[in-house]
């Protein structure tokens, strides 16, 4: 490997790694209010739902409720596993195993 690539690697882990190590660090000595904490709690939910949502209700720039996207059904019981199991792995195993399932049914 050549210097400009290790230097290059270097560079990119510091770009990358400091943005998020920086908040973390600074967040620690630092006793927040209790108002920013419950406001901090929402931000995963938050997070995800902006990831998730357009993914599974749009396709092609319109809203997709349609018995053919299976995106949305197989987040019905993606959905129901998380809620009632309260777990990791198995909403996302159910979520791989419906869409699979489905895709193959459906398309």
């Amino acid at each position: 490997m050549g210097t400009k690539f290790i230097i290059s690697v270097i560079g990119m882990f510091l770009v990358t790694y400091i943005p998020r190590f920086m908040p973390v660090y600074s967040l620690t000595k630092i006793e927040l209010p209790q108002a920013v904490k419950s406001f901090l709690e929402y931000v995963p939910v938050a997070v995800l739902s902006a990831l998730l949502f357009p993914v599974i209700f749009i396709k092609d720039e319109k809203l997709f409720l349609d018995l053919s996207n299976v995106y949305l059904l197989s987040a019905i019981p993606t959905f129901i596993a998380a809620y009632f199991t309260r777990k990791l792995f198995t909403p996302v195993v159910v979520g791989i195993v419906s869409y699979v399932i489905l895709s193959y049914i459906i398309k």
